[in-house]
């Protein structure tokens, strides 16, 4: 099997996201690889934040039902249920990597998924947590 790359919640807004410039170009392709490579995994914190962030946040919001078609689609992606190992394992990781909640239960999620990339302009490009590669796709 491929690496398995674990895809942040900005990294999906700026897939769809028309008035996000270069990222837009960049992370549209980023994500277009992931769906032909089957490399991609989501969690369902992701989709629940893509959501709100699509239709009420961006500049051109995406209206709520063309954001379900959206969702459906991802639900084809290896998905992350967040349940309570991985929120018990955010917590230690929050805790010793002095991280904020939210990024540690990602991590969590990417860790549960055994992805070896997290993509995301979130944490440190090159950094290495958990066993995960932490990459801007961006940089």
């Amino acid at each position: 099997m491929s690496d398995r790359h674990f895809v942040d919640t900005n990294i999906l807004v700026y897939a769809h996201d028309l008035d996000a410039g270069k990222k837009h170009a960049t992370a549209r392709n980023l994500v277009s690889h992931l769906w032909e490579s089957r490399a991609g995994v989501l969690s369902t914190q992701v989709l629940q934040e893509f959501y709100v962030t699509v239709t009420r946040k961006i500049s051109l919001p995406l209206s709520k039902p063309e954001t379900r078609g959206i969702l459906k689609n991802y639900f084809n992606w290896s998905l992350v249920v967040i349940d309570a190992p991985v929120i018990m394992q955010a917590s230690e990781i929050e805790e010793t990597r002095k991280l904020s909640f939210w990024d540690a239960l990602i991590l969590s999620a990417a860790f549960s998924a055994n992805a070896t990339t997290l993509l995301t302009e979130d944490l440190n490009h090159g950094q290495v947590i958990e066993g995960i590669l932490i990459k801007n796709p961006f940089i």
